[in-house]
């Protein structure tokens, strides 16, 4: 079983897809596949059938975080993830693209005459790595702060969208797991990761 999917303020970063300086890990053909599943999940739902989630790919096989961005008429519609690998990309792709729909407590449940119009961006996490604060990188770093059983999460996108440098990026990632903003100077643990964006933009014919 998954853990709860974590709700996440629109992360996405659209039109972002691959960190600076680094080639795309995922093909064309797999943005595709992946897309049109998270739009699948969706449509299932609301018909009460099951997906068969057996991974095409060894690929889209391994096991990665992943966070499912919706949008409706270009507004934020909901966004949820797992941080952590539980299992398949593809499973996973499937099981935050529903719970983004029916199951962000910021927005209503999505209702079948909204589908026509969504859009989905899907971000893919790479595992996590330990870190110093003088290393992260701004633009191409997602951050992950723990302490005393506190944990906030900023993915990559975040610092470049609102100008932060790295100190104000790891003071507002301390916030957001409702530590103090010095907590990273202080013991916290300090964990990155990329991630790679795309949506349904990206893909398009």
């Amino acid at each position: 079983m998954f853990p709860p999917p974590e709700s996440e303020a629109d992360p996405s970063g659209r039109g972002f897809s691959a960190a600076p300086g680094h080639s795309p890990e995922f093909s064309p053909d797999e943005r595709r596949i992946l897309l049109k599943l998270a739009h699948d999940s969706i449509l299932a739902a609301t018909e009460g059938r099951e997906l068969d989630l057996t991974p095409p790919s060894p690929h889209l096989a391994e096991p990665r975080g992943v966070f499912t961005t919706l949008y409706h008429h270009h507004s934020l519609r909901g966004c949820v993830g797992y941080v952590l690998p539980t299992g398949s990309l593809f499973r996973a792709v499937a099981e935050t693209a529903r719970a983004a729909a029916f199951e962000d407590i910021r927005f209503p449940a999505l209702i079948r005459a909204e589908i026509p119009a969504l859009e989905i961006s899907l971000s893919i996490l790479s595992p996590l790595q330990p870190i110093r604060p003088e290393d992260i990188e701004i633009g191409r770093h997602g951050l992950l702060i723990r302490s005393g059983g506190r944990r906030g999460l900023l993915l990559p996108q975040v610092p470049q969208e609102h100008g932060w440098d790295r100190t104000t990026f790891l003071e507002q990632t301390c916030r957001k797991a409702g530590l103090p903003p010095t907590a990273w100077q202080a013991g916290a643990v300090l964990e990155v990761f990329t991630a790679e964006v795309f949506g349904d933009a990206d893909v398009a014919n």
